[in-house]
């Protein structure tokens, strides 16, 4: 009797069972992506199961309560309210990457160079969607931040107006000026602050939309309600100096206590805080060529990401007469920022901050 041994081909893979949830988990934004509208970044898998390039994801918002409600003394035919709705279209596109190695270095390693391929890729796809999230967020209309011309920046600038902080003050802002409005944020006086965390959500509840209600936050619990605040790595610091006194006074005692622990998120005046180290600094762009960093707080469908094909392992066949073995991944995703409006698109749910960001002393 002999036992039946698997194939290698097949021992790679059985990667695809666990490939796309462990990349996705082991992402810094899982905790807030979900498929609900209520999400922060709203998972769509609806092109996994049909045809097409693009997804379009449905946006309404609240009916208006100005005029009150029909107290009986008038008919309700023909004073029926318009619902508030709108779509953004996200397009999918394919992502892909491999490691290939030959047999010679194959048998000269002391791992298994195949299985220390996938672990490899599974972080390089991580790293993919992470770093496609935070494009999206600091996203002009469409575009990446650093592929957008001065002319895209201030027309967004302009139709987000009402969601855009520079620095401590509203009144930093140049109107229709992105670059001018930059060169306000200052060394000393803009750093990110409690105060500051506190402004950035009244901006996001005061905002104009289409319902007049503001942006709409993350609802958890039975009438619990919150924003994310994306940070960077030096804005993140400055907060968490600036908490000091709140995390030692009002904070458990003890190791678990944010103040001692890199990374863990803060949480201020129904804000939770989380550090994004990826979150680019923008060199010398402040007042006296002061440091600035992009933050973005963020309510439900703040971000879509629509997955067309969920991501799975593939394989090269041998060739080189077997001396060579190769294994990828291939997904066909697309992440972008949501916004509504057709002729002046708007950040649907997402409210973006600068603030200054010296370099470490």
């Amino acid at each position: 009797m002999a036992d039946t041994t698997i194939a290698t081909a097949n021992r790679v893979k059985q990667w695809d069972s666990n490939f796309f949830k462990s990349y996705v988990r082991a992402n810094r934004f899982k905790k807030y992506m979900g498929t609900s509208t209520n999400a922060i970044i709203q998972v769509i898998e609806n092109l996994t199961k049909q045809k097409g390039d693009a997804i379009t994801v449905p946006l309404v918002g609240a009916l208006d309560d100005s005029a009150g409600a029909n107290d009986g003394s008038s008919d309700l035919v023909g004073n029926e309210k318009a619902l508030p709705n709108d779509g953004h279209q996200i397009t999918v596109a394919v992502v892909r990457d491999a490691v290939v190695v030959n047999m010679e270095e194959e048998q000269a390693s002391p791992v298994d160079i195949r299985n220390a391929g996938k672990d490899a890729l599974k972080t390089l796809a991580m790293r993919y969607l992470r770093t496609a999230i935070t494009n999206a967020l600091h996203s002009i209309d469409g575009v990446n931040y650093g592929s957008a011309t001065e002319g895209n920046k201030d027309t967004w600038l302009t139709n987000n107006s009402d969601r855009v902080l520079f620095g401590a003050d509203i009144g930093n802002q140049v109107g229709g000026d992105h670059s001018a409005s930059l060169l306000t944020v200052d060394a000393t006086n803009d750093k990110l602050n409690k105060a500051l965390v506190s402004k950035i959500r009244r901006m996001a509840q005061e905002a104009d939309t289409a319902n007049s209600d503001g942006i709409r936050p993350h609802s958890y619990g039975e009438d619990e309600e919150t924003f994310i605040l994306f940070v960077g790595s030096r804005a993140f610091r400055d907060l968490k100096a600036d908490m000091n006194t709140v995390l030692t006074d009002a904070e458990k005692r003890g190791k678990s206590n944010p103040l001692f622990r890199g990374g863990i998120d803060l949480y201020w005046d129904g804000v939770v805080v989380r550090e994004i180290k990826e979150i680019p600094v923008l060199a010398g762009v402040g007042a006296a060529a002061a440091d600035v960093e992009p933050m973005f707080l963020c309510g439900a469908q703040a971000i879509g990401v629509a997955w067309a094909k969920r991501t799975k392992t593939t394989l090269r066949k041998e060739d080189d007469y077997g001396f060579k073995h190769g294994v990828g991944f291939f997904e066909m995703r697309g992440v972008e920022k949501i916004q509504y409006g057709t002729s002046t698109p708007i950040d649907w749910g997402v409210v973006t901050g600068y603030v200054a960001a010296a370099a470490d002393a």
